[in-house]
């Protein structure tokens, strides 16, 4: 008997009939992209797989994706995700949210959902501005933005969402990009690897409040000297091979050298180890243009899932014979009210 091979689904199957709505040039459709061919690449279930967003331009996220979903309120996209999945542990739960949201109301959710650990793949798209609410200053927005609601520039000193993540105890992180296509659904598929909460930061563009935030570091002129693409057990090289990262002598700051001079070689360079946690902070704080930023899996150490936990203390109670109520209610001290 000839038995069929089901038929491989490609990205356009996890496509909706919604018409996708972003302005145009937004970087979310190339994140909509990336989400789509990795879902195709990991040939998820749509039946067994459910998108949870907050608030904000990301939070549409669930319309055009052919997966359950749930947009959410402001904030609180990482406490519903974790509902989902103590309530089903077998669903694959993907969380989408923006700096705003994910960062300003909603940080505490984000960090009891990473210090929990519970398996969720959280992507947080950062364009370091509100874009729905019409361009307000966001908490990753730089010192000196000018907003609606900084008219005379930002004094906030920035959030890292890497080193806040850290912070909270998160088991991995991540950086990428929107224009990155082929980095980042491979980055997507480590998170979805990676058992327990994984964070996943997306610098993407804001077209329309916040245009070529990034530019210093993705623009293809400058992108070399401003990129550090960093794997497991591979030298933190970055400028063609030209420059890496090593410890400054006698400190625990990173600093840029340039291989050839001042006898300088590769073997002086750090390599990257991504369960050392150290070098993840120290990685997480690099920034543009005096060292380049880092991308890819900056730390990645499994540990105990939340809804594990839960689960296993829910079969121990099973397994205990049944609490006698009246014994229970009439133990200890009793007094009679008149």
């Amino acid at each position: 008997m000839n038995v069929q091979s089901p038929i491989a689904r490609q990205p356009k199957d996890y496509a909706t009939d919604q018409e996708v709505r972003w302005c145009p040039g937004c970087g979310d459709y190339a994140i909509l992209k990336a989400v789509q061919k990795t879902l195709a690449d990991l040939q998820s279930d749509p039946a067994q797989t459910v998108f949870i967003s907050g608030i904000g331009c990301a939070a549409r996220f669930p319309y055009y994706l052919a997966t359950y979903g749930f947009h959410t309120i402001h904030g609180r996209a990482p406490a519903v995700a974790t509902g989902v999945k103590l309530a089903n542990p077998t669903l694959d739960v993907w969380v989408v949210g923006g700096d705003g949201d994910m960062l300003s109301i909603g940080g505490n959710h984000l960090l009891h959902a990473l210090r929990r650990n519970v398996d969720l793949q959280i992507l947080l798209f950062n364009n370091e501005i509100y874009g729905l609410t019409k361009g307000q200053y966001s908490p990753t927005s730089r010192v000196g933005t000018r907003s609606p609601s900084t008219p005379q520039g930002s004094v906030d000193l920035p959030v890292s969402a890497l080193a806040f993540a850290l912070g909270c105890g998160a088991r991995f992180i991540a950086r990428s990009f929107d224009t990155a296509q082929k980095h980042l659904p491979e980055i997507l598929k480590r998170a979805h690897a990676h058992k327990g909460a994984a964070l996943v930061e997306i610098l993407q563009n804001c077209i329309v409040y916040n245009d070529n935030a990034f530019e210093h570091i993705t623009d293809r002129a400058q992108s070399a000297e401003r990129q550090l693409f960093v794997e497991h057990g591979k030298p933190l090289l970055y400028a063609g091979g030209k420059k890496g990262l090593r410890l400054k002598p006698g400190t625990l700051a990173l600093e840029s050298v340039t291989l050839g001079e001042n006898g300088v070689t590769e073997a002086d360079v750090l390599v990257h180890d991504q369960t050392d946690r150290a070098l993840a902070g120290l990685l997480a704080a690099l920034d543009a243009p005096a060292f380049p930023v880092a991308f890819g899996v900056l730390y990645d150490v499994p540990g105990p899932t939340y809804e594990a936990g839960v689960a296993r203390q829910g079969e121990e109670a099973h397994g205990r014979a049944p609490a006698d109520l009246q014994a229970l209610l009439r133990r200890g001290p009793t007094w009679m009210v008149e």
